[in-house]
């Protein structure tokens, strides 16, 4: 099975692939954040790296898909290959961060990459309050995002729950993480995996 995890900067995503993968013996795949060349050039001027950051993500995130195909394990994936042609590059245009002829182009290239894969057998999403992304990013410290505005999260927040209300591809759970703490807490923890099972349980 390809489980993915999809959500906010900030709601949880990187967590919970790890504490579900432990607990269901199953394998992580995660965002190239690390080793990512754009990632802070990104958060320093956007407008001027928005096109390679986005592109560097779909084709980094096509070949976690192609790696999953021959892997007999079950996969959880941290952030979708979705949320950056639905969600991130659609934000980017209409904020005036990536001009029409980079977003067209990539649509374009989005499009084809979309009729050569299949979506996840379940999708669970984490939903956020902006105060609780800004809590959990200011919390885990990572330099690049410190220039991150409330707009911007309020922004892709807005997308990604109009995506979520149209998502059709398998399916889907959706969990509210306000006022949860699954990392430190195991009774959130249990509370989640609950959730995970009765997802799970339509698709078993």
């Amino acid at each position: 099975m390809h489980i993915a995890i999809a959500g906010n900067i900030g709601a949880g995503k990187t967590s919970l692939t790890e504490l579900i993968a432990k607990h269901y013996n199953w394998e992580a795949n995660f965002e190239d954040v690390i080793d990512n060349p754009y990632l802070d050039d990104f958060y320093n001027h956007m407008e001027r790296w928005s096109f390679n950051l986005q592109v560097y993500f779909l084709k980094s995130r096509f070949q976690q898909l192609l790696s999953f195909k021959d892997n007999k394990k079950t996969i959880v994936q941290d952030r979708t290959i979705y949320e950056d042609a639905h969600i991130f590059a659609p934000n980017l245009n209409a904020m005036g961060l990536m001009n029409q002829r980079d977003f067209k182009n990539y649509q374009q290239l989005f499009d084809l990459v979309e009729s050569l894969i299949e979506g996840p057998d379940l999708l669970i999403y984490l939903r956020s309050s902006i105060s609780n992304l800004v809590s959990k990013i200011h919390k885990r410290g990572r330099e690049y995002e410190n220039s991150i505005s409330i707009d911007y999260l309020s922004r892709l927040n807005e997308r990604y729950e109009a995506w979520i209300s149209t998502y059709d591809k398998n399916k889907m759970i959706i969990i509210d993480v306000d006022g949860l703490d699954f990392v430190e807490n195991t009774d959130d923890l249990k509370s989640v995996v609950a959730e995970i099972d009765k997802g799970l349980s339509k698709i078993t």
